[in-house]
C-alpha cells in the first residue's frame, strides 16, 4: 500500500523528545513508571498543569500533564475515567505526584493505562514543578534548535547545488548523503527521474514497508510535479529529518520549473524550425537534415507526416499544453528518431513510413485521455521520400485530420489515401451550394422529416454501392428480392430512372457522401 504522503510544512515543526527521555532529566531522577510502559516512545512537545477538574478542555496533543490531584481531591472518582480521556485527546503521558492531595492512585487507573499504552508516572515528592518545566522545555528547545540548523545547513548545501548547476540527480545525492538513506524523484505517473543512496534500499524503495520510507510532494507554482521519496531501514527516517526532504522538495520544484523554462525554449527553437520546413521556408534540404539531426530527428528517409488538431470544445488551454508532450512521449516509443512539435492548436509528427501510425495515435490519444473532454483528430500523409516532399505531406496530413473529423467525428484517425472522393467535396467552401445540391438531387430523401426516409437512403447506398446488383443488395439487407425491387420502384418514382442514368448515379452518390460529412 502507497504510503501517505506528508504535507509541506506550512510553519515550525515542533519537534519533541520521547516520554522515555524525559524520565532521564535530573528532576525526574526519582519518578517511576506506574504503567504504559508500551508508550514510552510517544513524544513531549509541550507541557501543562493541571489546575482545574475540567481540564479536558484546556489540553492539547503530545503534552506531558503534572499534576498533584489538587483539582480531584474532592471527587477521586473521576481518576478512574481520566487516562482514557487524556489518551483519546492525544496527550503524551500523565504525571502525578500523590500524598498530599491523593493518598493513592486507583488500580483502574493503571489497569487502563497499561491497555492503552499511556504513560502514568509517579513523581517524587520532593520535586518542583517549575524545575520539570525547566528541564523539559529547555531539553525540546535544545532539540528544535539542533533540528533547524540541521536543516538550515542542509538547504544551504541543496541551494549550493543547484546554483552550481546541478540537476535533479545531484539534489537527490546530497540529500541521500545528508540522511544515510535512498532518495528518489518520482514524477506524476510514478517514474523515476533521478535516484541516488544504498543500493539496497534503492532496489526496494517501491516495495518497502510503510515505516520505512517517507514521500513529500513536489509543487511548484500550483502544479503538482511528483514526489520526493526517502527509503532506508524501519525507523531510520525520524521527524526532524521531514524537514530536509520537505526542503529538498522546493528545490527539486525549482529544479523541475527551471527546467520546463528552458523546455519551453527548445521547443519554441524545434517548433519554429519545423514550421520553416514544412512550409518549404527553410531553403536547402541537405541543410534541413544536417539541422534536424541537432534536435535528434531523422529527415533523410520516407517517413509520414501526422497532424493531431484539437477537436472544438474541452479545457482548450489544458489540452494545448498536454497535447505535445503526449505526442512526443508516444513518438518516442515508435520513433526515437521521428520529430515532434506543437504548432498553437495541433501537433506535427514526422516519423518512419513503416511506423504504426493508427497504434502511435492511439498511444498518443490514451496519454492524452486526463484532458477529457478535450480529444483530439489525427490525420496522416502519403509517404514523403525525402525532405522536399514534407510540404505537401503536410498539406495532405491536415486534410486528413479535418475531413477525417467531419466524417467520423471527433477522435477520428484518418489517412490522405482513404478520403477518396471527400478531398474534393471538402474544398467546396460555400456550404449552401452543397446544401442545394443534396436537396436538388434527393429530393424529398434530403430530410428525416419522414422517418422512412432514412431507410431508403441506406436501401438506395447499398444499391450504388453494388452497382445495382440487385441480388447482393438484397442479401446485404435482408430483404426479399420482390421487397427490393418494391423499394427500386418507389425510388425511381422520387428521383427519376437511375438504373438507367450514370449521370445521375453520380450525382445520387456524391449527394450521399455530402450528407455523411459533419458540419455540411
Amino acid at each position: 500500500m502507497e504510503p501517505p504522503v506528508r504535507p509541506a510544512s506550512t510553519g515550525t515543526i515542533i519537534h519533541g523528545v520521547a516520554v522515555g527521555e524525559v524520565l532521564g532529566v535530573s528532576a525526574l531522577a526519582g519518578a517511576r513508571l506506574i504503567a504504559g510502559e508500551r508508550g514510552l516512545g510517544r513524544i513531549v512537545q509541550r507541557l501543562n498543569v493541571m489546575e482545574v477538574p475540567d481540564i479536558l478542555a484546556w489540553v492539547k496533543p503530545h503534552e506531558l500533564l503534572l499534576t498533584t490531584g489538587y483539582p480531584l481531591r474532592n471527587t477521586p472518582q473521576s481518576l478512574d475515567r481520566l487516562v482514557a480521556d487524556l489518551d483519546e485527546r492525544g496527550l503524551a503521558a500523565l504525571a502525578v505526584k500523590p500524598g498530599r492531595y491523593l493518598d493513592r492512585l486507583p488500580a483502574e487507573m493503571a489497569e487502563q493505562a497499561d491497555r492503552l499504552g499511556f504513560p502514568l508516572i509517579r513523581l517524587p515528592d520532593g520535586v518542583g514543578f517549575d524545575d520539570i518545566l525547566n528541564q523539559v522545555l529547555t531539553d525540546i528547545l535544545n532539540r528544535q534548535a539542533a533540528v533547524l540548523a540541521r536543516a538550515e545547513e542542509a538547504h544551504r548545501a541543496l541551494v549550493q547545488v543547484v546554483l552550481a548547476g546541478g540537476g535533479l540527480r545531484e539534489v537527490t545525492a546530497e540529500v541521500a548523503g545528508l540522511l544515510g538513506v535512498a532518495v528518489a524523484v518520482l514524477d506524476r505517473g510514478d517514474r523515476t527521474l533521478a535516484a541516488a543512496g544504498p543500493a539496497e534500499h534503492l532496489a526496494a524503495l517501491r516495495s518497502a514497508p510503510e515505516g520505512s520510507r517517507t514521500s513529500v510532494p513536489v509543487v511548484a507554482g500550483g502544479h503538482h510535479h511528483g514526489r520526493i521519496v526517502a527509503c532506508g531501514p524501519v525507523g531510520s527516517i525520524a521527524d526532524s529529518d521531514v524537514g530536509i526532504l520537505e526542503r529538498a522538495a522546493t528545490v527539486a520544484a525549482l529544479v523541475v520549473t527551471r527546467q520546463e523554462a528552458v523546455n519551453a525554449v527548445e521547443s519554441k527553437y524545434r517548433a519554429d524550425f519545423l514550421r520553416d520546413v514544412l512550409t518549404g521556408r527553410d531553403g536547402d534540404p541537405a541543410r534541413v537534415a544536417a539541422r534536424a539531426r541537432t534536435f535528434g530527428w531523422e529527415l533523410e528517409r520516407p517517413v509520414t507526416v501526422l497532424v493531431a488538431e484539437l477537436d472544438p470544445g474541452g479545457d482548450e488551454r489544458a489540452a494545448q499544453d498536454r497535447l505535445p508532450a503526449c505526442w512526443a512521449a508516444a513518438v518516442r516509443r515508435h520513433d526515437p528518431r521521428g520529430a515532434v512539435a506543437g504548432f498553437s492548436h495541433e501537433v506535427v509528427a514526422v516519423v518512419d513510413a513503416a511506423a504504426d501510425v493508427a497504434r502511435l495515435a492511439k498511444d498518443a490519444a490514451a496519454a492524452f485521455a486526463e484532458c477529457a473532454p478535450a480529444t483530439f483528430s489525427t490525420g496522416a500523409s502519403r509517404t514523403a521520400p525525402a525532405v522536399e516532399g514534407l510540404p505537401d505531406a503536410y498539406g495532405q496530413a491536415l486534410k486528413a485530420a479535418r475531413v477525417g473529423r467531419q466524417l467520423h467525428g471527433p477522435g477520428a484517425v484518418a489517412h490522405f489515401d482513404q478520403l477518396g472522393v471527400y478531398r474534393l467535396l471538402s474544398l467546396v467552401g460555400d456550404t449552401g451550394e452543397l446544401h442545394a445540391f443534396v436537396r436538388e438531387t434527393l429530393g424529398p430523401l434530403a430530410s428525416d422529416d419522414d422517418p422512412e426516409n432514412a431507410d431508403l437512403r441506406r436501401t438506395l447506398q447499398v444499391l450504388l454501392e453494388t452497382n445495382l446488383n440487385v441480388a447482393e443488395t438484397a442479401r446485404r439487407l435482408h430483404f426479399h428480392y420482390n421487397t427490393l425491387r418494391y423499394r427500386i420502384g418507389k425510388l425511381e418514382r422520387m428521383l427519376g430512372g437511375f438504373t438507367e442514368d450514370a449521370h445521375l448515379r453520380l450525382n445520387l452518390t456524391l449527394a450521399l457522401h455530402v450528407l455523411r460529412m459533419r458540419g455540411i
